[in-house]
């Protein structure tokens, strides 16, 4: 499977602008089956839903999304601040859309130190999305930090995890260093797509990043790029047979 990473600039609560600049990327970038965007790439990291929410399943970035998935026939991921229909609550909620529907997981560990529990619901359920032979884990941003809520297991097996994130320049060895392990300890793939630029409280260097299951990583340039690369997914089938560190796991 060939994956796009789009490492951006995001405007500050400008959804327009900030998906004009996204279809000149799309546009540019090699013919994927996988485009991944950052952390609420349509509004920059905000931790207070006011004014920057759309309705959950229906609005505008949604739409955005579905269009230009069926227009590549790609995969499009990447978290949206939404608000449900029926009660009203908020969400941070990365979106993984096919041409032909999607499938979505709410961040689970919201970010208290920033606020973003006092405007967001967290949510309660992982979940794997397969797309073209590739199990997906979905995660966002602070999620990083809880390795037993992405632990591989035989009952809920996969592939790869995919974190979105607006990880912030102070903190990078972090971010380098637990993306590293994520796809050490499951034997996994990991997909790692920050965000460049400033908002009004943190500035952003990107690292965005492919993990294999040694470890190694592929790394996107520096500023605002793109990294096309692929998942060998015999390599990582091969690896997990020979040395079955998956096997010897603790049970949860």
């Amino acid at each position: 499977m060939r994956l796009t990473l789009i490492q951006t600039d995001i405007e500050w609560a400008a959804p327009e602008a900030n998906l004009q600049r996204l279809e000149q990327r799309l546009t540019a970038a090699p013919q994927s089956d996988l485009y991944v965007l950052p952390e609420m790439f349509a509004t920059g990291f905000c931790t207070s839903p006011d004014g920057i929410t759309e309705e959950a399943e229906q609005g505008t970035v949604y739409q955005w999304m579905t269009r230009w998935a069926r227009q590549l026939n790609s995969a499009i991921a990447g978290s949206v601040a939404v608000r449900e229909r029926d009660d009203g609550s908020c969400r941070n909620r990365l979106y993984f859309i096919k041409p032909d529907g999607e499938v979505h997981y709410d961040k689970h560990h919201l970010f208290t130190y920033g606020g973003e529990h006092e405007g967001y619901l967290a949510g309660d359920k992982r979940v794997i999305v397969e797309w073209r032979g590739v199990r997906f884990l979905l995660q966002v941003c602070y999620d990083l930090r809880f390795p037993i809520w992405v632990r591989w297991s035989r009952n809920s097996p996969f592939d790869a995890i995919i974190y979105v994130a607006s990880w912030p320049d102070t903190r990078m060895v972090v971010w380098n260093t637990l993306l590293r392990a994520r796809a050490i300890e499951n034997q996994c793939y990991v997909l790692g797509v920050n965000r460049i630029g400033t908002d009004p409280y943190c500035r952003y260097t990107g690292g965005s990043m492919l993990v294999d299951a040694y470890g190694k990583a592929t790394e996107a340039a520096s500023g605002e790029s793109s990294l096309t690369a692929t998942l060998d997914l015999e390599k990582l089938r091969a690896f997990r047979k020979k040395f079955p560190v998956l096997a010897d796991r603790d049970p949860f």
